[in-house]
């Protein structure tokens, strides 16, 4: 397994994981208009898991100078179990703190029991917080 940064081969692919992965995302979160959006800020923090030349897993981060946050963490259900999230993560996390980010957030959704394990046996805690949004589109 290989992990590096998104190239412009991998669209599809990846469009098609985060579709597999996230089926139940909204209609804003299209993959391809968000992997266009993020090649435009911060396209070293894209990164890509890659066996046997296909991407299988990914994530994606950014840093806006006060705090990090990570998104896209994804891996092929055949792939999981594996390493593969955990080495995208501690990447990522490498990557934002050589840039000088004190402190990475994410957000995982209330019910989604499995990923809130696997960040915690990563080192990360569920903080007290109200998440809130807005659309600007």
């Amino acid at each position: 397994m290989e992990i590096r940064s998104y190239i412009d081969d991998d669209e599809e692919a990846i469009a098609a994981l985060w579709r597999e992965v996230f089926p139940g995302s909204p209609a804003w979160n299209d993959p391809k208009t968000d992997i266009r959006r993020k090649l435009e800020i911060q396209p070293e923090l894209f990164l890509v898991a890659i066996i046997d030349s296909n991407p299988i897993g990914t994530a994606m981060a950014g840093y806006d100078g006060h705090r990090g946050w990570v998104y896209y963490v994804a891996v092929k259900p055949k792939y999981r179990r594996q390493g593969i999230g955990e080495a995208l993560m501690r990447k990522i996390e490498r990557g934002l703190k050589q840039i000088g980010c004190p402190k990475l957030n994410l957000q995982v959704r209330a019910d989604n029991d499995e990923v809130v394990a696997f960040y915690k046996k990563l080192g990360y805690k569920v903080e007290p917080r109200i998440s809130m949004g807005k659309l600007l589109e």
